[in-house]
């Protein structure tokens, strides 16, 4: 396997478009890093990059140590798991999956054996002799991903995987990928626009937005410290809350919103906060860092839209004047739709962002 560094990458169209503007980070030796983001935000054209499926208008590509910008992708030493899973229909699971190696040269005996070490990892020995047609979705991914297994490459690169499946065999694919990049200790980059899949599935993240990077860091790093509004919003189901409007600090920490005043206590991390008083932010708490009261000080009343149980756990969607909220709370007996309810704020869990540039403060 193999290390992957990116140093100032850039991807501009003839047009002008910029796709990837300034990537810079390394993926390390045996790590899963995971690029998301939104359709558009240039993360396929990344992961292209990297393949050399697609050129590098400025920066440098290592694989390896090895600088690879002018490197034809055969010899680059990675391999590619598509969205579409593109099997051969007329040749059998041993035979798709073997046939990159045959078009290298490898002598049979080699072929035969790295395609039965792969079919025993990914538990398709019973269906070799099988093609494509006779084989379900999540049989067929696990043919894509074995295609790319026998190679033993340095690199794996895959490219929304998974958003052919349905939900469950997507459920059930995520382990199996996760399972396999612990079994091999392989180099993957793996790239969704799920932020669900790209929470369990990386061990670190990369957050793009419009070709820009917007952070780096662990799936709960993300989620727990958000470097800006998009990936506040962009990372979290549902996404976190937020309020817009003026900070005060008098007698208590309050924001001034165009629908009344909403107390914010006195928060641990205030200190930070001092600067922005008299101040345009947006506030930003998580869902289940607000929670309906029974007794005591309400941060801010809101009313009750819409219940969305799901099982071990209750959506509250809420209505603050104009501005929609979600509570996320456990089972118990609820309001009917169209109360008020009286909400307080964990504030040791709450966010507050610049309202103009989105930089979180105090980050």
């Amino acid at each position: 396997m193999a290390a992957v560094r990116l140093d100032q990458l850039r991807k501009v169209y003839p047009n002008g478009h910029v796709g990837v503007a300034d990537a810079s980070f390394e993926i390390a030796d045996g790590e899963l890093l995971v690029l998301v983001g939104p359709s558009g935000c240039g993360k396929t054209t990344l992961l292209r990059m990297v393949a050399g499926l697609e050129s590098i208008s400025d920066g440098t590509l290592s694989i390896d140590g090895r600088v690879v910008n002018e490197v034809a992708p055969k010899d680059r030493d990675i391999a590619m798991v598509f969205q579409n899973y593109a099997l051969y229909p007329h040749m059998t699971v041993a035979e798709n999956l073997g046939f990159g190696l045959k078009l290298r040269g490898h002598k049979q005996a080699e072929i035969d054996r790295r395609v039965a070490a792969a079919a025993k990892t990914l538990e398709l020995e019973a269906r070799l002799a099988a093609r494509p047609a006779a084989l379900s979705g999540g049989q067929r991914q696990r043919v894509a991903l074995g295609r790319a297994l026998v190679r033993e490459p340095k690199v794996f690169l895959l490219d929304e995987p998974l958003s052919n499946l349905d939900a469950k065999l997507r459920l059930s694919m995520r382990v199996e990928i996760a399972r396999l990049h612990r079994q091999l200790g392989a180099t993957m980059v793996y790239v969704t626009h799920d932020q669900i899949e790209a929470m369990t599935l990386g061990q670190r993240i990369v957050v793009l937005d419009g070709g820009v990077i917007q952070q780096i860091d662990t799936p709960m790093a993300l989620y727990e410290q958000p470097a800006n509004l998009f990936v506040a919003g962009f990372v979290g189901s549902p996404a976190m809350n937020q309020l817009r409007g003026t900070l005060h600090c008098e007698g208590g920490w309050t924001l001034a919103t165009a629908h009344g005043a909403i107390a914010l206590g006195e928060p641990p991390q205030a200190a930070a906060w001092l600067p922005w008083r008299g101040r345009e932010v947006v506030l930003g708490i998580r869902p289940e860092h607000l929670q309906p009261l029974e007794a005591g000080a309400a941060a801010l009343h809101a009313r009750l839209e819409v219940l969305e149980p799901v099982g071990n756990e209750v959506f509250l969607n809420l209505r603050y004047g104009e501005q929609p909220l979600v509570a996320r709370v456990a089972p118990r007996a609820l309001p009917e739709p169209g109360s008020t309810l009286a909400l307080g704020l964990a504030v040791e869990r709450l966010h507050l962002f610049d309202a103009v540039s989105g930089a979180r403060i105090g980050a």
